[in-house]
């Protein structure tokens, strides 16, 4: 099966980027503002959702 590594590249650095935020400010003591949280979690989601579509046929 064919992967289009774009959407996996693009994904994973969503994925990468929101995880650092949520996670990331934890050990600091910081606070992530709602609005903050709010991009960091469709960040994951759509990282999660380009990384899952990126082959060809059904996305499971």
């Amino acid at each position: 099966m064919a992967t289009d590594k774009r959407k996996v590249l693009l994904g994973g650095v969503l994925l990468a980027a929101s995880t650092a935020l949520i996670l990331g400010t934890g050990p600091l003591d910081v606070s992530v503002p709602l609005f903050g949280a709010t991009i960091a979690a469709l960040g994951l989601a759509a990282g999660a959702l380009l990384v899952g579509t990126s082959e060809e046929g059904r996305p499971v």
